[in-house]
């Protein structure tokens, strides 16, 4: 199943963000990308290493990032892992059910940065963001 950019990400959240950062926008995704390759290479360790306690601080990383970013199905797909690690921490349960689930995480990481790394350069034109921006209702990534 391929997703649309727009089922990937949630382009008001996304522009609200870069609104806020300003000049800054460019360098955060860029921490974005390199916390994101950490916290997968993590979350992949701790399946080899059947750890759920492993889990937990990168999968909740990349969670908040990809929130920040409105890279929704991220988000919602590290939130389920992390929830669900913390939950067989407390029944002291191997991480094995939730390898379906990592094994998505990475080509879902990917395809989001590419697209959020797309969005942002410079020589694209910004796309209609529905808010109260006034005439027009544009957001031209200021």
């Amino acid at each position: 199943m391929t997703l649309t950019d727009s089922e990937i990400i949630n382009w008001k959240t996304y522009a609200n963000t870069r609104e806020l950062l300003g000049t800054g926008f460019v360098r955060i995704l860029g921490y974005f990308r390199e916390d994101g390759v950490k916290s997968l290479a993590q979350i992949e360790e701790a399946l080899r290493l059947r750890d759920s306690s492993k889990l937990v601080i990168p999968a909740h990383t990349l969670k908040g990032e990809a929130w920040q970013f409105g890279a929704e199905k991220l988000a919602e797909l590290a939130e389920e892992i992390e929830m669900t690690a913390r939950h067989y921490i407390e029944i002291q349960q191997d991480p094995e059910d939730l390898l379906e689930k990592a094994v998505l995480l990475r080509p879902l990481f990917e395809t989001t940065l590419e697209t959020l790394e797309k969005e942002s350069n410079p020589l694209v034109e910004r796309r209609a963001v529905n808010s109260n921006r006034g005439f027009g209702n544009y957001n031209y990534g200021s």
